[in-house]
């Protein structure tokens, strides 16, 4: 990555904006209390229920491994590439080449948004996995698990004048080609998660835009994990299953079922090992997406890209009405917490924005990455 030199204006910054000490401080602290208050009562919860802690497998394996390789990963899709073509088929200048591009891109601040971050990131993402695992042991009425589906479902077709959003969203768009074009959407949700963390932490532009992503990521898992024990749902294709008998086959129909039966054995299997991911209200699917897309309309200068993340985030809101994932009011908060989690860790990495609102303006400058304010924007510079 070749950096830009200092404008004339980083230059004039204040006596703050140019201390790296103090911007990075500034930079992560709302990240790591994040991390240290959801990892504080993910062990409180476990010790009072007597159940374990768990590192849940998913894309690549439990996190503790998929967030290294992935990180290893964009390492050499940073370095490989733009060595090749800097050493022009030379293989005597691969070593010179591939140190100039390290000493460039891969800075102390870069080492420590990457480290900081994925470091805050795992620790939020499997609190969150442990606390939705023990919710329905918590969130409890005479032994069982407390739910609000009747409510939310009755709200969903008050809305609607009677009708149910799935079934309606089936007739119009039927359930064939669309239900597998959906179900390929909603599961990119998976890998998604982590690739996108690395991507922030690696190549963003300027650091400050790196913890902007991570922490108003981490926001939305905490957020959410309140959200669940505030108002406990299922979800209507749990609670509702004969509403989606028409829907066929699909990767998230297999999902599905893997999750009910997963929350089956965590209820009444005393030997099971695994975790409980069933929970509805509010949508994190939906705030993950929202608040990816927001961050990326702030800080991303190619307009395609931007466009493909808003196409994204609306295509994953209509995939989780139509196979039955979230009700209305759960898609309403999920879109409330990527509003606010987006908003607060804007606040807390000290973002700045244009009057129209279109531009952000870091103000965590560092000693290899300045402050640019003709240039706000993300990626390679």
């Amino acid at each position: 990555m070749t950096l830009s030199p200092p404008s004339p204006k980083a230059a004039e910054a204040t006596p703050e904006r140019r201390k790296p000490g103090l911007a990075q401080r500034h930079g992560y602290a709302m990240l790591v209390s994040i991390a240290v208050i959801m990892g504080g009562l993910c062990i409180i919860c476990s010790q009072s229920l007597d159940i374990p802690l768990r590192d849940p497998d998913g894309f690549l394996g439990p996190a503790w491994i998929r967030l290294p390789l992935l990180v290893l990963g964009a390492f050499v899709a940073d370095v490989l590439p733009r060595t090749l073509f800097r050493a022009r088929g030379n293989p005597g200048r691969f070593k010179a080449e591939a140190s100039l591009l390290i000493r460039e891109h891969w800075t102390k601040e870069r080492i420590k948004l990457v480290t900081i971050g994925l470091i805050s990131f795992y620790v939020t993402y499997v609190s969150y996995r442990n606390l939705k695992n023990f919710l329905p042991f918590i969130m409890a009425t005479d032994g069982k698990p407390t739910k609000y589906d009747q409510a939310l479902h009755r709200m969903d077709e008050a809305m609607l004048f009677g009708h149910d959003p799935s079934s309606l969203l089936h007739s119009m768009l039927g359930t064939g080609i669309s239900a597998h074009v959906l179900s390929y959407i909603y599961l990119i949700f998976l890998p998604m998660v982590p690739i996108s963390v690395v991507i922030w932490a690696v190549w963003s532009r300027n650091v400050s835009f790196g913890y902007w992503f991570i922490t108003s990521q981490c926001i939305c898992w905490s957020l959410g994990t309140l959200s669940y024990y505030a108002i406990p749902t299922l979800g209507p294709n749990f609670f509702f299953p004969w509403l989606y008998t028409d829907l066929p086959n699909t990767g998230v129909a297999q999902l599905q079922d893997a999750l009910f039966n997963g929350r089956q054995n965590i209820l009444f299997d005393p030997f099971s090992s695994g975790v409980q991911s069933v929970a509805g209200f509010a949508s994190l699917h939906v705030a993950i997406t929202v608040s990816l897309a927001l961050v990326g309309h702030y800080t991303l200068r190619s307009k395609w890209l931007r466009i493909t993340l808003w196409i994204y985030s609306g295509t994953t809101i209509l995939a989780t009405t139509y196979f039955g994932w979230h009700y209305i009011a759960d898609d309403i908060a999920g879109l409330a917490i990527a509003l606010t989690a987006v908003y607060l860790a804007a606040l807390g990495t000290g973002q700045k924005f244009d009057r129209r609102g279109r531009s952000s303006h870091p103000t965590t400058a560092t000693a290899e990455v300045p402050i640019d304010d003709e240039d706000p924007g993300l990626g390679r510079g």
